[in-house]
């Protein structure tokens, strides 16, 4: 009886250690994407950090990257720069990747 008390307690951590894992690798993508994002804006130095920043906030907000998406989508607008959400798509996928890499070698 022990030795499935032990089996659960592992699997238990390790679903704890994952998710974990992969809320650093969203956020990490997140910050990248605001960074990625605010060059495009013409953002730089503490600006371009503080609208990275702001978009690792707007994935608080509700379930899902939707409302990442529409905060860049919205800014874009603003900023007068045309972007497609296909196109943060492509790059939310391409900078998950990068963070990915980053996260596990830390």
């Amino acid at each position: 009886m022990s030795s499935f008390s032990d089996r659960e307690q592992a699997f238990e951590n390790k679903f704890k250690h994952d998710a974990e894992l992969r809320f650093k690798i969203v956020v990490r993508r997140n910050r990248l994407l605001g960074l990625w994002a605010a060059e495009l804006m013409g953002e730089t130095g503490t600006a371009a950090d503080d609208y990275a920043k702001s978009v690792v906030e707007s994935d608080f907000e509700k379930p899902g990257h939707d409302d990442v998406v529409q905060k860049l989508l919205t800014d874009f607008k603003a900023a007068g720069i045309e972007m497609t959400d296909r196109e943060i798509l492509k790059q939310m996928d391409e900078l998950l990747v990068t963070a990915q890499q980053q996260v596990t070698t830390e």
